[in-house]
């Protein structure tokens, strides 16, 4: 049977349809956040098979192979590449109504031409035909993201990486620019003490800093950060289940420090204040670098904790979070506003009961000086797909400025994901296009034409100006 994905897939009405068609399919993709692997991009690697670029890695694809009761040596165990796509090709028609369903299609129709739904009957033929296109220079990492329009990606490092693919990729000076993102989170994960000073040791290595007090470690993740400056990068991104209210005096953070050094344990609230007081000095070095922050936050992880002992994390056990954010998130940005050290930030939310509440908080330091300068950022995870979208989008339009949001990014891991970006702005259009219809706004291509279209590229081009 043929896909269901046409020419106007999601887009319900005329207007939408020329809003998506003339204003939004062309434009060129700033994926602002990803877990794309450097490495690969400045290689150009070549993958054997489709298994290798669309099923390693992709906990979404786990989770539902696991839910369907395919055994874990299909999955992340030692079957062949082969074996593991015939698996998830017997999955895909059990997914219907989840986003994988239509992703899956999407790619397989994007990237490969393939207009047939993937089942058990065709799977061996699509994979044979997959892997032998997959060999032809358009299909190597470079290609495949230069033909989905990309213009920029950010990867996401960690403070201690020598960032040489981004490097290399710079001197080559391909399409797309490949710019590093600083993610510390190990810097303040501080709940084992052995873990961390590993870590910490690792971090001096890096930046050359002996590191013998927690002013030294400021110091050390300033330096990193000029590193990672001079490699183009302009985003920090830091991924916590909450935000914590503290006094910037609560505690010592030198004593602190040196109990982690003596190998001792730190409280649940000691371990709280040393995140905060560690993200509000580097809050403020992004300010004066002119960065932007991103906040992902709420996500529980690691929840099943036989297999995370047996498959380790990001393998797919992670899941929505019930934590309390207003306060924390409000008492953290006010810290840094408080001196004028607030940076260009984006929160981004994973709990749909806490939309208004990310939102609402956004809107209170949104100062005048920047359009957009916090925002409520796009979708997130779980909530990446049709319904979540459709929310975010309402959420941000009732307490915000939908005309000012920098829009979409993929937050992937896979090369065959940049489809995500389409799915987006068909929703985006296609929203916009029943608010016409109902009345609810003027039937102006112009107008709303302007606003697709700023969404979709040209508010992420100026926000983030990484020229």
């Amino acid at each position: 049977m043929k896909t269901f994905i046409t020419n106007d897939f999601l887009l319900q009405n005329d207007f939408a349809k020329t809003l998506y068609h003339d204003y939004a399919k062309e434009l060129p993709i700033i994926d602002y956040h990803n877990h794309l692997p450097p490495k690969e991009i400045a290689k150009n690697h070549v993958f054997e098979n489709i298994s290798q670029v669309w099923l390693a890695g992709d906990h979404y694809k786990w989770r539902a192979m696991r839910a369907f009761g395919v055994s874990e040596k299909y999955i992340t165990g030692n079957a062949s590449d082969k074996e593991k796509f015939l698996k998830w090709a017997a999955v895909v028609p059990n997914t219907l109504r989840n986003p994988l369903y239509h992703w899956t299609h999407l790619e397989l129709q994007r990237y490969f031409g393939l207009n047939h739904l993937l089942n058990s009957d065709n799977a061996e033929e699509i994979y044979e035909k997959t892997s032998s296109v997959l060999q032809e220079s358009s299909h190597h990492t470079l290609g495949l993201l230069q033909q989905q329009n990309v213009e920029v990606v950010c990867t996401t490092d960690d403070p201690i990486d020598s960032l040489e693919h981004h490097f290399l990729v710079q001197e080559k000076k391909t399409t797309p620019k490949t710019l590093p993102t600083f993610r510390p989170d190990k810097a303040y994960a501080v709940e084992d003490s052995k873990t961390y000073i590993l870590y910490i040791e690792k971090l001096a290595s890096a930046s050359e800093i002996v590191i013998d007090s927690y002013q030294d470690l400021i110091s050390a993740l300033k330096n990193r950060i000029d590193f990672f400056h001079d490699a183009g990068g302009r985003l920090a991104d830091h991924g916590l289940e909450r935000l914590y209210s503290f006094s910037e005096n609560a505690f010592d953070s030198e004593i602190l420090f040196k109990k982690l050094l003596n190998g001792k344990q730190l409280t649940e609230k000691e371990v709280q204040f040393y995140k905060i007081n560690t993200l509000l000095h580097l809050g403020r070095y992004y300010h004066e670098k002119k960065w932007v922050m991103q906040f992902h936050l709420g996500a529980i992880r690691n929840n099943n904790k036989r297999l995370l002992s047996t498959l380790g994390p990001d393998t797919g056990f992670d899941s929505i979070g019930d934590f309390s954010q207003a306060r924390g998130l409000s008492d953290f940005l006010n810290h840094l506003d408080s001196s004028d050290q607030l940076t260009k930030t984006i929160v981004y939310n994973l709990n749909p009961a806490d939309n208004e509440i990310f939102a609402a908080m956004a809107g209170n330091f949104n100062d005048g000086t920047i359009k957009g300068k916090v925002q409520y950022g796009a979708a997130w995870w779980f909530l990446d797909q049709k319904d979540g979208i459709e929310k975010q989008l309402d959420t941000l339009s009732n307490i915000g400025l939908l005309s000012c949001f920098v829009g979409m990014l993929t937050d992937s891991r896979s090369f065959l994901s940049f489809p995500r970006h389409e799915y987006f702005r068909r929703i985006l259009c296609n929203s916009i296009g029943k608010d016409v219809e109902n009345g609810e706004l003027p039937k102006d291509e112009k107008l709303l034409g302007k606003l697709v279209s700023n969404v979709c590229y040209y508010n992420a081009k100026e926000y983030f100006d990484f020229t």
